[in-house]
């Protein structure tokens, strides 16, 4: 039997159905997948324009996942998170006992509890760590003293210096009978070696890997990543915010310099909140059956405040993911916040990717006569997405808004917008539609007077740091600046 036609004609047959699937792909974008239209447009150019390594990319970057809820809850569960949003509504309806910015942004507490579930404290207390020395340090501590258990997710967790302190104050705490519980994503852990990962579940820590990857190369989700950063310790203390495990975090990678990233510790009934959130994601990830009541007990929660601020300050712990379509919670809480903003919005993201809704949103904040001011990164980590950071940012130059790039010499980390001296959000969020759409994300939104003008104060400190890049500075940009910006916005979507 003669085989040469089909050795001939091998190349043509295999890129022929590239061509085949791409088109049943892009027919699959327009009419099945609801994502929104640049992320589709974005994609549809990709497959169309360079089909083989456009084929590749969408098998690693573009498909979708499962989008009923991931996060399934038990009924007992969901009755916890229904009493609490009751709560919610009637701490609301008799908000004559809150500090005045609270009654002005009923309807954004309202919001984020109808659309995420978001419970409303008001008995809480908060520190803000604007230095990651002292967010570690008080970290370490806080685990030292550790009774009853520990509860620790980082998307990135590296077993190095700082890695490796961790890793032994949780040994030394399972081996006093503390229950410790480490989850991480299998991505961006992927540096977290084997060795340790043995280490730790050989010495009696509870490990989990968030989707995780076959033989840590391949990962069949690896655009879908869970980037949240929780801990929590007896139920008294808690930690959210942007920091990493890994010594870069502390300035010891000479590519970055020194990193300037946003912490919060955080005490009081919220811990409950941000203890839910991270047990959701344990219980999908490990399947293991947990006594809820012994995490979800209010009377768990109560603890005085050893902070310095003062303890009544109103905290809605609010995630968001890609595993409930119709909602980008964390989106909709900056939005609210940029609508409600009279005076000033101050917003710091390493990334700065906008859709059309959150590009509209600033630019009529800006024609509003509202302060609005964006500090992003003086060096990329990514280049694309600095690229294109920068053009969403100077975009927004034309419309009065003020653009600083942070210290030439450090590498900007922290996620933070605050408005008016009343409301401010820190967590794990940037603001790009990467963080809104396809990873899994958690924030604080604070209602507090105090705060909020310390994180202005922080933002305005930053400004000394940083470099103002004016409308005509801008403008008068390289070609070659130019055309990176083009290329990279045109990529957005999918970056």
């Amino acid at each position: 039997m003669d085989l040469s036609f089909f050795k001939g004609s091998g190349y043509e047959i295999c890129l022929t159905a590239v061509y085949l699937i791409n088109f049943l792909i892009v027919l699959n974008l327009i009419f099945r997948d609801k994502r929104n239209i640049e992320t589709t447009v974005a994609w549809i150019l990709i497959l169309s324009t360079i089909p083989p390594l456009g084929f590749v990319l969408y098998l690693s970057f573009g498909r979708g996942i499962s989008k009923d809820n991931m996060f399934k809850i038990k009924e007992a569960e969901d009755k916890i998170i229904k009493s609490s949003i009751l709560d919610t509504h009637v701490k609301l309806g008799h908000a004559n006992k809150f500090e005045p910015n609270i009654v002005e942004h009923r309807d954004m507490i309202y919001a984020l509890a109808n659309s995420n579930n978001a419970h409303f404290t008001d008995n809480n207390s908060v520190d803000i760590y604007s230095e990651c020395n002292g967010f570690f340090d008080s970290l370490l501590d806080e685990l030292r003293q550790a009774k009853k258990y520990i509860n620790i997710q980082f998307y990135i967790f590296k077993d190095d210096d700082i890695g490796n302190q961790i890793i032994d104050i949780l040994l030394a705490k399972a081996k006093e009978g503390v229950e410790v519980r480490l989850l991480y994503d299998a991505v961006g852990s992927r540096l977290f070696s084997d060795k340790s990962i043995i280490k730790l579940k050989k010495g009696g820590v509870k490990v989990g890997s968030f989707f995780p990857s076959f033989m840590k190369i391949v990962n069949f989700n690896l655009n879908y990543r869970n980037h949240r950063k929780i801990v929590v310790i007896d139920g008294k203390i808690g930690f959210v915010g942007g920091n990493n495990i890994g010594d870069e975090y502390l300035g010891k990678d000479s590519k970055f310099g020194n990193w300037r990233d946003t912490h919060l510790k955080l005490t009081g009934d919220c811990i409950r909140d941000l203890n839910i959130r991270f047990i959701l994601d344990w219980r999908y990830t490990t399947k293991e059956d947990l006594d809820l009541n012994k995490y979800f007990n209010y009377d768990c929660y109560k603890t005085t405040s050893t902070n310095s601020h003062s303890n009544n300050i109103g905290i809605q712990i609010v995630s968001s993911g890609p595993d409930i379509t119709e909602l980008d919670e964390i989106k909709y809480g900056y939005i609210k916040m940029i609508q409600n903003a009279k005076k000033y919005v101050y917003i710091q993201s390493p990334y700065f990717i906008l859709d059309k809704t959150l590009t509209d949103t600033i630019k009529i904040a800006c024609l509003s006569g509202v302060d609005v001011r964006i500090m992003i990164p003086s060096k990329p980590d990514h280049p694309f997405v600095y690229w294109a950071s920068y053009s969403y940012a100077g975009e927004l130059l034309k419309f009065g808004a003020k653009l600083y790039t942070y210290d030439e010499n450090s590498f900007l980390h922290a996620k933070t917008i605050v408005m008016d001296d009343a409301v401010c959000s820190i967590g794990t969020a940037n603001m790009d539609i990467r963080s809104f759409e396809l990873n899994f994300e958690v924030n604080a939104f604070i209602y507090s007077s105090e705060i909020s003008q310390n994180q202005k104060s922080i933002f305005e400190n930053d400004i000394l740091n940083s470099r103002q890049i004016t409308l005509d500075l801008y403008n008068s940009r390289s070609t070659s600046v130019k055309v990176k910006e083009s290329i990279s916005r045109l990529l957005s979507p999918v970056l």
